[in-house]
């Protein structure tokens, strides 16, 4: 019969055993508990209970830091909380409040010189090289409903799909995307229009679920329904950019199949490789239809 692997013989204190070894992290406590991985002395504190016996927490720590951890299909670890979602979300609100501000008018936020800087407007790309009007006009709103409803939208894909792609791989799918919808405005677009809003970006995160769910062999009925129904609002609403959406909706799908369907052995390599290459498709678009415009 085994000793007893915590109790000191009655009325002895543990440190008066001085046939006993001392704890391996606590020198001044004798202890007859030993790690059965490692096989130092334990103290009772320095002990997790595992599938067999007990091992010390040293051990434990080594041996989390070498499991592998689950992972979902795109390559991303389980258990991701949404991080990047609620940070565009505020940096969308902020823009918003500074440019109203500015304006002195939540409806007309749009007087704000900000708005005015920011804002996608093909001359000032093509004559004036204010190249950056690509990506920070996605992040301009006309009036509060303007932004509470693609707000709304990217809350809606964002819970769902930034813990499935991981937060670097849902930043590039929504960034890329953005870029995609005022590339189309830039390339296809009147000279005059004046473009701005989240929603290529957003319709990048609709054509991502829509590639997610035929990746996973679900029912893309549903991903299928609420794509249609917005490319058909963007047709009959008035002030609706059909180029932005339909561009973000076409980058953001292309995206997503190259990230989804990388060969896993080479999984991360292939996947900056279909991000960094999307760019650089955009960007020569872009400049060889400056070179047109100019």
């Amino acid at each position: 019969m085994a000793d007893s692997p915590i109790s000191p013989p009655p009325g002895e204190p543990i440190g008066a055993r001085p046939d006993l070894p001392v704890c391996a992290r606590h020198p001044d406590r004798a202890t007859g508990l030993r790690c059965v991985r490692c096989d130092r002395p334990a103290c009772p504190e320095c002990l997790r209970e595992a599938s067999v016996g007990y091992q010390c927490v040293d051990c434990v720590n080594r041996g989390r830091a070498t499991v592998r951890r689950p992972r979902t299909f795109v390559g991303a670890e389980f258990g991701g909380r949404p991080v990047v979602t609620p940070v565009l979300i505020a940096v969308n609100v902020l823009v918003f409040a500074v440019t109203a501000a500015q304006a002195g008018s939540v409806a007309g936020n749009q007087r704000s010189p900000l708005f005015g800087d920011l804002l996608m407007y093909t001359p000032s790309v093509a004559l004036g090289g204010e190249w950056w009007r690509l990506l920070t006009s996605g992040f301009l709103h006309f009036g509060p409903l303007h932004l509470a409803l693609n707000m709304i939208a990217l809350y809606v894909l964002g819970r769902d799909l930034e813990p499935v792609f991981g937060r670097l791989r849902f930043s590039a799918v929504y960034l890329v995307s953005l870029l995609g919808g005022s590339v189309a405005v830039y390339l296809f677009g009147g000279l005059n229009t004046v473009v701005a809003g989240a929603s290529g970006a957003v319709y990048g995160l609709m054509g991502a679920m829509l590639v997610a769910v035929l990746r996973l062999k679900l029912n893309a009925g549903p991903a299928l329904g609420v794509i249609a129904l917005n490319v058909v609002l963007s047709f009959t609403l008035p002030g609706i950019s059909l180029l932005g959406h339909i561009g973000g909706l076409v980058i953001g799908a292309a995206v997503t199949a190259g990230l989804v369907y990388a060969p896993a052995g080479k999984r991360n390599t292939w996947q900056a490789a279909v991000v960094a290459a999307a760019v650089v498709l955009l960007v020569v678009m872009a400049v060889v239809r400056t070179g047109q415009l100019v």
